[in-house]
Order: structure tokens, then C-alpha cells, then sequence
């Protein structure tokens, strides 16, 4: 059986302790150097970015988030501990840990980091699958002749040069699909390295609950307990067109996946679905300046985003969320597709007109959907609006100017609101 130290990337037969480095950070499977398929997940990536820039916060708990009625993007380890979760309320997550740090986001220090990190799996295979900042999918299949070694120790050199360049850590889920990959790199976190072979994959599964399939959020999973579904050997006892039946589609999915299987492949070419923005406010507000500066905002940061990306969407989206946590979504399909910050907030003013008499609001978002690329944006202009053409010309102009002179170059009064 082959082992691998996770700390100097030794290679032997098992043994609780390296015999190099005497670590006891080692990990060994049977199948640990003929599986190809990985997840690697980053922990607890923005508080660890946060941390890793500000030494003094190393051994304080660190929530990452907006003010007291935000949630919780992400909190580092010392906090995990306390009961803090990603999406939880903030007033929540200082009640269970009053004494935290609290940051606000810096994505473009987030994102420097993930492009860095990507970066150095590129040196490994070009078959990369973002999920999102800081967490992808890797086919290594292939790359042993390439580089030499199986992809298991490139994956824990992978892990290693996080760390010692990048001060950042890692968990890593190996295995021969997707599915069993991303559940294997949750097991052992954090700088965890995880392994779910072929050969064990049924009995693995069998008395795990279905709430580990990925994408079964609570809604699905009540459907699933309705059913006397609970585990995956739950369902696997269902018949396929039993599933299908009561679940839909998702049921041949549901299927499929009781029994360890996903025929899906790796791409790094995955298409985004969509491009939004949102803010969760303070106090719950109906006031329709507030609100109305707050859309303008976003629709920016939604054009910038989608300039950025070459891209245009079809569909504007308004979400509102009210004090009781009811969500609200409005969306306007349009004529063509857009990636321009005054199309959008002017498409989504009326929605937000439509729905102000159900406020208060605590969150308010937009987004554009439907998304195409920025060649097929229509002609600016438009009979029914004579000044949009005149109004492109000028936010087109802004834009260079930004691109000079920095984004606070060019500020709409209605930004200030």
C-alpha cells in the first residue's frame, strides 16, 4: 500500500510517522497513486487571506462579512469552533462568538490569491474546473508521464507549495469521479487529504446521509426524509423508475449517484449562468433613495463584471428580501442583451417601483442572466428611448476614463445615496 508525507512528499510503505521527516501527517490507500480525479478546496480561504496579511489576527477568531444584519461569508477555524457558519446572520455569529475579528470582504485580494493559486495548478494540467475563488476540480489523468509522478504526489506538492509561497492552505479530495472527489475533500479538514477508491465506494456510502450530495440543499433533503430516504443505502434501495417518478429528472441523478457514480467531466470551460450583485442593509429600510442609490451601485458593479468578462445578459433580475426573510425576484427579459450599468438599473427601477409597497427590505440585489458574449450586445440605440444611444457614448467614455485614472475617477450623484 503506498503512503505519501503530506509535509516532505516522501513516498513509502505505511508507517504512522514519516520515516524521513517524522511527521505524522501521512496519508496511504491502495489506490492512492492509480486515482486522477480531485478536489481541491482552500480553508476557510478569505479569513486565511485576512490572516495570512495581518499576523496580529493568527490567533483571534475571524469572521469575514457586512455589519450586524449581513451574514457570514466565511470565518476561519477559531470561530468554526464557537458554532460560526458561512451564511449565518452576523448578529447570530457574535452572539456565539462576541469576541471576533469582523472584516469586510476584500475580493481583489481574494482574487489575487484564487488567480495565483490556479496559476500553479495550471503547471500541473491544464484540465482545471473552477467552482469558485477558492475551491476546483482537477483531471490529472495523463500527467504522470508528463511529470513523473502520480497524481496523488503532485496534488500533496500542490498543497505544499501553497503553503510555503503563498501562506495559504488547502484540502484535497482524490478520487475516480467528481462526486466522491469533493465529498472526499471535506472529510479531513482543514490541510486534510482524503481518499475514496473504487474498490470501497459503495461501502462508504452506504450509511452516509443524503444531505453529503451536492446541490440537496433543506428543501431537497425533506423531499428525500418524506420519501424514508435518509441514507445512501436508503436509496439505493429504490427502483431507477421509482426515483424518477417522484423526483424528476433529479431522480435518475439521485440514482446514479447512490451508487457512487458520476459520469461527468472535468471542464474548464464551464459556462457562468449568471452575473448579480446584492447588499444586506443595516436596518430595514423603505426609503426609495436608499434604495434606489443601492441598485444604481450594483448595476455597476454588474456591468463591470460583465465588461470584465466579454459578456451580455438578456434578463435583468431584481431580488428583495424583507424583514421576515421573505424573498422577492422580479425579472424583465429584453429586446437584446446588455452589459451596460444604465440599461440595467434603468430596466430594474420599474421592478423595484412595482414591489416598494412591500418593503421594509432588509437585502436588495440585481443581476443580469441569460448570458451571451458582448458581440452579440444590440445597437445602442432606441426609438422608444431617443438619449439611450447618447447615454451608452457617455458611460463607454467613463469606462476609459476609469481604466486610466482608477475607478473613483467618474461618480454619479445618484451613487452617493
Amino acid at each position: 500500500m503506498p503512503a505519501i508525507c503530506k509535509d516532505c512528499i516522501a513516498q513509502f510503505d505505511p508507517a504512522p510517522r514519516c520515516p524521513g521527516c517524522g511527521s505524522p501527517r501521512v496519508v496511504a490507500h491502495p489506490e492512492l497513486f492509480s486515482l486522477s480525479i480531485a478536489h481541491m478546496d482552500c480553508d476557510a480561504f478569505y479569513a486565511s487571506v485576512e490572516k495570512r496579511d495581518n499576523p496580529a489576527l493568527r490567533d483571534k477568531p475571524v469572521i469575514i462579512g457586512g455589519g450586524r444584519r449581513g451574514v457570514v461569508s466565511t470565518a476561519c477555524y477559531i470561530a468554526r469552533i464557537r458554532g460560526v457558519r458561512s451564511a449565518m446572520p452576523m448578529f447570530k455569529a457574535l452572539a456565539l462568538c462576541p469576541e471576533a475579528v469582523v472584516i469586510a470582504p476584500r475580493m481583489a485580494a481574494y482574487g489575487e490569491a484564487s488567480r495565483a493559486i490556479k496559476a500553479m495548478m495550471q503547471t500541473l494540467t491544464p484540465d482545471i474546473e473552477p467552482l469558485s475563488l477558492d475551491e476546483a476540480f482537477l483531471d490529472l489523468n495523463g500527467t504522470q508521464r508528463l511529470h513523473g509522478a502520480p497524481p496523488a504526489v503532485l496534488l500533496a506538492r500542490l498543497i505544499k507549495r501553497m503553503k510555503d509561497e503563498l501562506g495559504l492552505t488547502g484540502s484535497i479530495g482524490l478520487s475516480h469521479n467528481k462526486f466522491l472527489a469533493k465529498i472526499a475533500s471535506d472529510l479531513d479538514k482543514p490541510r486534510g487529504f482524503s481518499v475514496i477508491g473504487q474498490a470501497e465506494t459503495q461501502a462508504f456510502l452506504n450509511d452516509k446521509p443524503v444531505r453529503m450530495i451536492w446541490g440537496v440543499g433543506a428543501s431537497g433533503q425533506n423531499a428525500l426524509n418524506a420519501a424514508g430516504i435518509q441514507t445512501f443505502a436508503d436509496l439505493r434501495r429504490w427502483d431507477r423508475k421509482d426515483l424518477i417518478n417522484r423526483f424528476g429528472p433529479q431522480g435518475d441523478r439521485l440514482w446514479h449517484l447512490a451508487r457512487g457514480e458520476d459520469y461527468r467531466k472535468v471542464s474548464a470551460h464551464m459556462p457562468m449562468k449568471s452575473i448579480s450583485n446584492e447588499t444586506t442593509f443595516d436596518q430595514d429600510t423603505s426609503d426609495i433613495e436608499t434604495l434606489d442609490g443601492h441598485l444604481w451601485r450594483m448595476a455597476l458593479k454588474v456591468a463591470d463584471r460583465a465588461k470584465a468578462k466579454s459578456l451580455a445578459g438578456r434578463v435583468v433580475v431584481l431580488k428583495l428580501k424583507r424583514a421576515n426573510h421573505a424573498g422577492l425576484s422580479r425579472r424583465t427579459t429584453l429586446h437584446s442583451a446588455t452589459q451596460l450599468a444604465d440599461t440595467i438599473y434603468r430596466t430594474a427601477r420599474p421592478l423595484l417601483d412595482g414591489a416598494k409597497d412591500q418593503g421594509p427590505f432588509r437585502l436588495i440585489g440585481c443581476g443580469i442572466t441569460d448570458l451571451h458574449p458582448e458581440s452579440h450586445a444590440g445597437h445602442e440605440a432606441d426609438l422608444l428611448d431617443p438619449g439611450a444611444e447618447k447615454r451608452a457614448k457617455a458611460e463607454r467614455a467613463a469606462d476609459q476614463i476609469k481604466a486610466r485614472f482608477g475607478q473613483d475617477a467618474i461618480i454619479k450623484g445618484r451613487a452617493l445615496r
